[in-house]
Formats: structure tokens, C-alpha cells, sequence
């Protein structure tokens, strides 16, 4: 059986940069959801906004290492996981927050704290994370990743997006009102069809270490959809919040995680198949679990927020 490390998944410069603006768009629809109020309604409410962040990007990354561990996957498998697990959220988690009944307000406040808060931590995280895991560390030091070139890269593939569609917001609110409804889903369906095209293309490496990829991905999502839950029930949260905390840190914005995979570590086959499969389960898992919810509606009465 080949192995995972050694291999690298086929995709050309024009797939690359299909998929830059893919990810800009997904990033753009998130900031036209966005308003500069939702950044003081976090403010407002520091426990909560607190609570998240601790949660994606202290603990999930270090429960992502510790599963890797136990799993004892390949190097460039954990890597990708490791990845995923230090992406920030994107827009389909308030879109599964709304559909499961949870409090919308704080699920977009956390995404917009959370996609500003990853351009500066997602580097640091996944330098230090891959860094420390033992097989990872060997792929780490072979790629030479740069901390730094990340943090540029994802400044600008973040940054960007989200400081256009906020001016949009701010000063073409008609325009954003229509692109909030066509830029977000657009992009991801352009996302969906970049994956299917990429599994088409190495279905041969994808049926090979399928089985491996399927379990990781599996455990890995129910971990993040579960500390989620988990941190907002032993914080306290009310149940409305605790079903906007599940999905801000169980939903990753696996997209931008491939992107990085093709930019830096040259399509490094577990990596990438982690990610791609990621970016299918997380949405089918999460609908699973606002769908279950929906039909569990939260009793109608004053929730004191945090």
C-alpha cells in the first residue's frame, strides 16, 4: 500500500486560483452577514464571545492533537486535521444556528470575532500544533512552513473579503442585501463542484485510503460538534447559545484549510483528503444536528446572556 505522505493530490494553477476566489467569495458572504454592530454586540457580551474563543482556538486544536494521537494516523493525515481543526468557522454555521433555533446574534458575532482572530492565530496554531505531534514534525520540517507566509496568506484571503464586504454593508447596504443572498451560497456550491472534480481526478488515491480518511474525519467532527456543546453547557450558556456554540466550533471552514494545503504543503495527499472529505461531513453532520434540534424547539423565555 502506498503511503499517505508520499503522495500528492493532482491540481493545476488555474484549479488554484479558481479556488483562491471560491474562498474569497465564501469569505465575502460571511462579511456581508456582517455588520460593525455585530463586533459591539460582542462586546457587550465578553463571556460568550470568551468562551468560543477559548474553545476554537485553544481547546479544539489541542483535543484535535490529542486524537490524532490515539488514531495513530499518518503524519500529513494529522497535519490535516490539525489544519481543520485551527480554521474559524463560516457563514453556513449561522445558517445551522437559525435552522436548529439557536441565538443567530452571538452565532454571527463569533464568526466575525472568530475570522478576524484567525488570521493572527491559525499560523501560530498550526505551526506550533504540527510542530509538536512526532510524525507530523518530520512533513513540517520537509515543507520548511513559514509562519509568517501563512499569516500573509491568510491576511489576504480573510482580510480582504471581509474588509470589502463590510465597507459594502456600511455604505451599499442595497447592494449587500442582494449579495448576501446569491455570494455565499454561490460560492460554496463552486466549492462543492472544485472537490468533486478534484475526487474525480484521484479517485484511484481517494478509494485507496478512503477507510482511513472516513474514520478520522468522522471522530474528529462528532469531537468538534461535541466540545462545542459540551463548553457551553459547563459554562452555563443558555440552551439557545449552547446551539450557536456547537456550531461555531464544530463547523470549520474546511475550504480555506484545502486552500492552504495546495498553497504550502503542494497538495499533500492525507492533508488534502482530510480536508476535502471535512468540507462534505461537517455540512451533512451539521444538518443532521440542526435538523434534530429544530424539531426540539427551546422554550420561549428570557435568557440571561453572558
Amino acid at each position: 500500500m502506498t503511503d499517505v505522505d508520499s503522495i500528492r493530490i493532482a491540481f493545476d494553477e488555474a484549479s488554484l486560483t479558481t479556488l483562491k476566489i471560491v474562498i474569497a467569495a465564501i469569505l465575502l458572504g460571511v462579511a456581508l452577514d456582517t455588520r460593525l454592530e455585530d463586533f459591539a454586540a460582542a462586546v457587550r457580551r465578553p463571556g460568550s464571545i470568551a468562551v468560543g474563543v477559548v474553545a476554537q482556538f485553544l481547546l479544539l486544536p489541542a483535543l484535535t492533537f490529542v486524537l490524532t494521537l490515539l488514531l495513530d494516523v499518518r503524519g500529513s493525515v494529522a497535519l490535516g486535521m490539525i489544519l481543520v481543526a485551527c480554521c474559524p468557522p463560516g457563514n453556513v454555521s449561522n445558517i445551522l444556528t437559525h435552522r436548529a433555533g439557536g441565538d443567530v446574534a452571538l452565532s454571527v458575532s463569533m464568526t466575525a470575532v472568530g475570522n478576524v482572530l484567525a488570521i493572527f492565530l491559525m499560523p501560530v496554531n498550526v505551526a506550533f500544533w504540527g510542530g509538536l505531534h512526532p510524525s507530523g514534525r518530520e512533513v513540517l520540517a520537509d515543507i520548511e512552513l513559514s509562519a509568517l507566509d501563512m499569516l500573509t496568506e491568510i491576511g489576504i484571503v480573510i482580510g480582504v473579503p471581509f474588509v470589502v464586504g463590510l465597507a459594502t454593508v456600511r455604505y451599499a447596504p442595497r447592494v449587500a442585501a442582494v449579495g448576501r443572498r446569491f455570494v455565499g451560497p454561490v460560492a460554496f456550491l463552486g466549492l462543492g463542484g472544485i472537490i468533486a472534480v478534484g475526487v474525480a481526478n484521484n479517485w484511484d488515491v481517494l478509494v485507496e485510503f478512503l477507510g482511513v480518511v472516513l474514520v478520522a474525519v468522522f471522530l474528529h467532527d462528532a469531537l468538534a460538534l461535541a466540545l462545542g456543546y459540551g463548553i457551553g453547557r459547563a459554562t452555563g450558556l443558555p440552551a439557545r447559545s449552547t446551539r450557536a456554540m456547537t456550531f461555531e466550533v464544530g463547523i470549520r471552514n474546511a475550504g480555506l484549510g484545502l486552500l492552504l494545503v495546495f498553497t504550502y504543503f503542494d497538495g499533500l495527499g492525507g492533508m488534502a483528503l482530510v480536508a476535502a472529505w471535512w468540507g462534505i461531513w461537517d455540512i451533512v453532520a451539521g444538518l443532521v444536528v440542526a435538523s434534530l434540534w429544530r424539531r426540539r424547539p427551546v422554550a420561549e423565555r428570557t435568557e440571561v446572556t453572558v
